[in-house]
């Protein structure tokens, strides 16, 4: 972004300082403005990235209650823009509050142009990094699979098997546990496919009642049953062409597995009450995130139906085994969650994202998704900690990025279980570590753990 794409609004009621302040972002285009009003309308017309904003505004020139008003009514209306408020001399309290309400910077009066400078550069440079990240976004929002927020190994080897098997007809069957993102992938597949033009047509086995569930799925005809005043076709016709979702399939009860079995097997549906068959064409493919296996065992699952709907099996792993995961979905829904409340993006603080990787996550993303939205609500001062997470911080310290340390921390976990294993016997401990006697010295000495620790010979 160059200096003349880069457009300030300068919201300030004294002529003045507006020159002074005009003269001092010369790399700029500056719009100014010296009211609120007039502030929210330079607003809309001109869209800058940066606001500069005085909180003693027009009609009370002395206080700071229209000047926040403003500062309110301008993240409303663009939660993206950053803005520096500029305060009174000693009135750090008021300041505090406008930070909390949403604003990235503040400064004291009197104006220093250099200073004020740099606070305002700095903000243009945020505001060009964040741009340029949600771009990024948006551009994978062209995959199929863009919802799918993943830097685990273990979800790239999920995506990888969607992507390979989407442009077959395979019946496609997602295990995985409750708020896993199942019916995500089931989308992604559907996208994927070459019926991605037709509809997706998604039902729960488990949300509908076993008596109401075969009407669901089949369709029904006039006077069929109480209550059935016309035909109606069910979700099975009306994914014809497109892809059908049965979701949580490990609840079906045994008598609809028969007639499922059917269907997969002829493509045909009779509605309840008819004799006509319909033929259907359509993808299927399935979740749950029951163990089937142990359904066959126990007989609550036909076993035909099983190796029908297994075709291709895609395991999606916990939260919990997903490495590094938790963090990155967590700072995906804050983005998702602030832009959707109109609000400024607050900042994970590194404890929070600490209790964020350490916490196991029984629910998985839909709990993560939970705790998200709670703390953007109640966070102050545009960060998250744990506390709003309800999350406690962690009390081991978090795995280091630094080689050495990961290398340093490595040895000292070796050379303790070796000792430990070899009962303090330095020359059982040097085969066992496959070092010799004299490198075991140098490392126990390096590390601190030789006085008293060990015996030479056995």
């Amino acid at each position: 972004m160059s200096g003349r794409e880069r457009r300030l609004l300068i919201v300030e009621d004294d002529p003045g300082v507006q020159r002074q302040l005009r003269w001092s972002f010369d790399e700029v285009e500056p719009i100014v403005a010296e009211d609120r009003q007039s502030a929210l309308a330079q607003l809309r017309r001109y869209e800058p990235q940066v606001v500069s904003l005085d909180l003693g505004l027009p009609p009370d020139p002395g206080g700071v209650e229209e000047g926040l008003r403003a500062l309110r009514e301008i993240l409303a209306l663009d939660p993206r823009v950053k803005v520096v408020v500029i305060t009174g001399n000693n009135d750090r309290d008021n300041a505090v509050r406008a930070v909390a309400m949403g604003a990235y910077d503040f400064y004291e009066k009197p104006l220093d142009p250099e200073l004020l400078g740099v606070i305002v550069d700095r903000a243009f440079k945020v505001y060009e990094l964040e741009e340029e990240n949600r771009k990024l976004s948006r551009s994978r929002q062209d995959s199929p699979l863009a919802g799918v927020v993943a830097a685990s190994p273990q979800m790239e080897h999920v995506c990888h098997m969607v992507e390979k098997v989407a442009p077959s007809e395979a019946t496609v069957c997602l295990l995985g546990e409750s708020g896993t993102g199942k019916e995500l992938l089931a989308r992604g597949l559907h996208q994927l496919s070459p019926r991605a033009g037709n509809r997706f047509v998604a039902i729960n086995c488990a949300a509908i009642p076993e008596n109401l569930l075969e009407s669901e799925l089949f369709g029904y005809e006039k006077g069929a049953f109480t209550g059935a005043n016309r035909q109606t076709r069910g979700k099975i016709e009306h994914a014809h062409g497109g892809t059908l979702f049965l979701d949580e399939v490990g609840d079906l009860p045994l008598s609809l597995q028969a007639k499922l079995l059917r269907f997969l097997q002829e493509r045909v549906v009779e509605r309840v009450g008819g004799r006509e068959e319909i033929p259907v064409d359509l993808r299927v493919i399935c979740a749950t995130n029951q163990d089937l296996e142990e359904q066959l065992a126990r007989g609550d699952f036909r076993e035909d139906l099983y190796y029908r709907i297994t075709e291709v099996t895609v395991r999606i792993p916990a939260l919990r085994a997903r490495e590094g995961d938790a963090a990155v979905i967590a700072r995906s829904l804050l983005e998702q969650t602030a832009r959707e409340q109109s609000r400024p993006v607050p900042r994970l603080t590194q404890d929070a994202v600490h209790a964020i990787e350490a916490h196991s996550w029984p629910g998985n993303v839909r709990e993560l998704e939970n705790r998200i939205k709670r703390a953007t609500i109640m966070c102050e001062g545009g960060r998250i900690t744990p506390g709003d997470l309800e999350l406690e911080a962690p009390e081991t310290e978090p795995l280091p990025f630094n080689l050495r340390q990961i290398r340093e921390k490595a040895e000292r976990t070796a050379l303790h279980r070796a000792l430990n294993h070899t009962n303090n016997n330095l020359s059982r401990a040097a085969e066992v570590l496959g070092v010799t006697r004299p490198t075991l010295y140098a490392l126990l000495d390096k590390h601190q753990m030789r006085s008293g620790r060990a015996t030479k010979n056995a």
